[in-house]
């Protein structure tokens, strides 16, 4: 049986390598792949939350998607200027939806896990 750990590192690595492939594929269409990274990326909160015994909604995980507004428009800048050529858009693309997905996870992950170090140590006195 898998472990936690193990658990999230499935989540997060699954969810990176779907971002790179959703990233280039609408490589060429700036902006197409950010509905889907974003569904993406809250489904991956929520997974990661339950790990950790954490119920959390969409609309929570999507709070917490929007605490990272300047990996996305480095993003959005990076598909500007690459998004007119074939092959190194889709690479460039790919590439920084699995970093600020990983990144995502990685800190979502550390999130849980400190919120449940916190509520664990508020034992009464």
């Amino acid at each position: 049986m898998a472990t936690k750990k193990q658990k999230i590192h499935a989540i997060i690595h699954t969810a990176t390598l779907t971002a790179g492939g959703v990233g280039s594929g609408l490589a060429q269409i700036p902006g197409a792949d950010m509905p889907i990274l974003m569904a993406l990326q809250t489904a991956m909160i929520v997974a990661i939350g339950a790990e950790y015994d954490c119920a959390i909604t969409k609309s929570n995980a999507k709070s917490i998607l929007l605490t990272f507004p300047a990996g996305y428009g480095g993003r959005a800048l990076s598909q500007y200027l690459t998004g007119w050529i074939p092959g190194f858009s889709n690479a460039i693309n790919a590439s920084t939806a699995m970093v600020i997905t990983e990144t995502i996870g990685w800190a979502a992950s550390a999130y849980f896990a400190s919120d449940n170090i916190d509520s664990s140590s508020d034992s009464p006195s």
